[in-house]
């Protein structure tokens, strides 16, 4: 992975706000509705091919396609994998059942618009292959045209593939004996897809928000140790997926749910760090411009990375429309930079999605290329000062 040599690069999370029509197919096609699939994968490329533009319009260095072409950040897999059927409401988070007056006015306040909801996942009721390798190619072959129409285009591209452990806790198991099978069939379908991305040339994302979220989601009310049993055993599957690929080829991808809330339910990440660590990864992406956890990149300092690992320090907030002062992402970037004690292996980022889940981002889409705009911005006064 390219690292910040002679400037901070920029990069995101991966989902953008995807378009209206786009919004409006994907609306329809969970909703049990038919839909042209070949309107349907038309709108994703133009919707593809606009992102990326727009990403390099904004000043990004290390970019994606957007996931334009997906219906959110891992329930494209139930169209790519077999095995998967129905729905279910998944468990409550904790924080949303502690506030009652919250919950209500969340309720109250739910816009009736197009999206995909992603609190009532498919459930797994066969076993889970994939289907043809074929489909992520395609995905990455689509990206490369598009980075050639632009010159090129980033000075690195990535392309994000979901954890295990977030289709295992989001996908309910009705199929097989036990959670270690389970996991252990999901991890063995990625695998084709992260080895698609490396082989196509693309710095893989692994999304595990499942590292995070799931303790005051699946695990909540339960004892930590219960917890931290499913991180590590999350942990040593994705490695044994990653079997053959680089190391210095992935990123990992950690938060507590892309949603505004509470959050003093979640996990500090003091706690699941040190199991995190053992990932087979090159890099992490953690949010450190919220709230709740913005002061967590102590925890760098404390637990360094390793010698060989970068950071890409969520500096943006993805659930609010307030874009954020140029001079504020630039002392979020130079404290990343003094916890790491070596500014080539930081890169400015965002702390999440814009649009994990098809229209359910909190976000605008001008806003959101508005924060990215100021990314760039900050990332070069951080450069001014720390280079």
């Amino acid at each position: 992975m390219k690292r910040s040599t002679d400037r901070l690069l920029t990069t995101h999370t991966g989902s953008l706000p995807r378009p209206r029509p786009l919004l409006q197919m994907y609306d329809r096609r969970a909703r049990g509705e038919t839909v042209d699939e070949e309107a349907l994968a038309l709108a994703g490329r133009d919707a593809m091919r606009s992102a990326v533009r727009r990403q390099l319009e904004c000043g990004i260095d290390v970019g994606n396609n957007g996931e334009q072409q997906r219906e959110g950040f891992f329930l494209y897999a139930q169209r790519r994998m077999t095995g998967f059927g129905g729905t279910w409401k998944r468990w409550p988070r904790g924080d949303y059942e502690r506030y009652p007056l919250f919950r209500e006015m969340v309720e109250a306040q739910r816009p009736a618009r197009a999206g995909v909801n992603s609190q009532l996942p498919p459930r797994v009721v066969a076993a889970v292959r994939y289907r043809d390798p074929a489909a992520a190619d395609s995905e990455a072959g689509d990206f490369r045209a598009a980075l050639a129409e632009f010159g090129g285009g980033f000075r690195e591209a990535f392309l994000t593939a979901p954890s295990p452990g977030i289709i295992a806790a989001a996908c309910k198991n009705e199929h097989y004996a036990s959670e270690e099978a389970y996991i252990e069939a999901l991890a063995e379908a990625l695998r084709i897809e992260y080895e698609a991305v490396v082989r196509n040339g693309f710095v893989l994302q692994v999304d595990c928000p499942d590292l995070a979220l799931e303790r005051h989601r699946s695990y909540h009310g339960q004892p930590e140790a219960d917890f931290l049993g499913f991180v590590e055993r999350i942990v040593a599957a994705l490695n044994r997926a990653l079997r053959n690929v680089p190391r210095d080829r992935v990123r990992m991808h950690i938060c507590w749910g892309n949603y505004e809330g509470p959050h003093d339910c979640d996990v500090p990440l003091e706690t699941i760090w040190p199991l995190v660590r053992q990932a087979r990864v090159g890099g992490y992406v953690l949010p450190f411009a919220n709230a709740r956890h913005a002061h967590e990149v102590d925890v760098l300092r404390r637990m360094p990375l390793a010698d060989d690992q970068i950071i890409v320090a969520g500096v943006i907030d993805t659930l609010t429309n307030i874009v954020e002062h140029p001079e504020v992402i630039a002392e979020r970037l130079e404290r990343v930079v003094a916890a790491v004690g070596d500014r080539s292996r930081v890169l400015a980022g965002t702390d999440c999605g814009f649009d994990s889940t098809a229209g359910q981002g909190r976000v605008a889409g001008d806003v959101a290329y508005a924060k990215l705009r100021a990314l760039a911005e900050g990332a070069r006064l951080a450069t001014q000062r720390l280079y």
